[in-house]
């Protein structure tokens, strides 16, 4: 593997480390630079030299510390509480074990890509970043699967069958994660032919479909499982209410509308952090303007930082959990609260 240092881009695209600057500039074949440099015509006017720090690389490293951060809190809450062990918390864990590992991985490849400036730390941390993306979606399905599976067989779901299932889920889950993390590393990648690189480097196009197609793949499942989880959640209201003779006033009723607005929440922001990156890397390549790959790439990050919101501080339990590690009590407000249908 080619350790010199004048071929290892410095961020997440070209190996110019100045490329990023151009915006729309257009990017010619060139030998030298194995992306191509910009046309006479496009090139930078004289004057101060430029950054030596990608600021969008920046925002991505601060992006990673954020998400590490957060989702070790949660982890560390877990951990701790040996009460949180049942199907539901273990992937509640392993999404913010993923996203921790993300949040890593985007700082190690910052750190990586400015002081090492090597072919073999790039691959790593590229195949980090990747894993844990991956795990971090696929744990997101499996705690879809979860929800769906404790309303559909809600008088048998407290079972040792259960949890077989939770942890073959987690199994399968983290084994293809890593696998899909370790193809850059064997030699899926584009170092040696720069024409076959998609708009992060240095993954190659076909690694990137392969993603992105699989991304739309769990979505359009999640997209199922969400409406199923809705219709039965409005049965279940709906004939608790015809027990109380007043559909409209039952508390049932209102709950559950918050619950099926909590499940668009959760898809709506799903789908607006990592639909624009998932489009746009389909029909894109190497030679797009990198200021587009970042402007869809940082998006994507942020679902990582908002996923222990929506699935871990919401938690009751977790909640619990959270107040007695911090203050070292639990306020009488967050102990009597009874769980509703908007907590699905």
């Amino acid at each position: 593997m080619n350790e010199d240092a004048s071929s290892v881009s410095p961020g997440w695209l070209s190996p110019d480390s100045t490329a990023w600057a151009s915006g729309g500039g257009v990017l010619m074949e060139s030998n030298t630079t194995g992306l191509g440099t910009l046309a006479p015509e496009l090139m930078l006017p004289p004057g101060p030299p430029p950054m030596l720090v990608n600021p969008w690389d920046i925002v991505l490293c601060s992006s990673g510390t954020l998400i590490a951060c957060e989702n070790a809190l949660v982890v560390l809450v877990i951990w701790q509480n040996p009460s949180l062990r049942a199907p539901m918390f273990l992937l509640i864990g392993s999404l913010a074990l993923a996203d921790l590992l993300a949040g890593l991985g985007l700082v190690l490849h910052f750190t990586c890509a400015y002081l090492l400036r090597s072919d073999s730390a790039q691959l790593l941390t590229v195949g980090l970043v990747v894993a844990s993306f991956s795990a971090s979606v696929f744990s997101l399905l499996a705690i879809t699967i979860d929800r769906y599976l404790s309303l559909y067989y809600a008088l048998t779901y407290n079972s040792e069958r259960t949890a077989a299932f939770t942890y073959t889920m987690l199994f399968l889950l983290w084994g293809l994660s890593l696998c899909l993390g370790l193809l850059p590393i064997t030699g899926v990648n584009c170092l040696a032919e720069e024409s076959t690189c998609s708009v992060v480097r240095p993954l190659t196009k076909n690694n990137v479909a392969v993603l992105s197609v699989s991304f739309l793949l769990l979505f359009g499942l999640m997209l199922q499982l969400y409406v199923q989880i809705c219709k039965i959640v409005m049965r279940h209201a709906h004939q608790i209410a015809l027990q109380h003779h007043f559909l409209a006033a039952t508390p049932h009723y209102v709950t559950t509308r918050k619950g099926v607005s909590t499940l668009a929440i959760i898809l709506g922001t799903f789908a607006a952090c990592w639909m624009p990156f998932t489009v746009y890397s389909l029909i894109a390549d190497y030679t797009y303007p990198p200021l587009y790959t970042y402007a869809t790439l940082v998006p994507a990050t942020y679902n990582s930082v908002i996923n222990p919101v929506i699935y871990a501080f919401r938690n009751q339990e977790i909640q619990k959990a959270l107040w007695l590690v911090c203050c070292g009590c639990v306020p009488a407000s967050v102990a009597q609260r009874a769980r509703t249908p908007s907590d699905v």
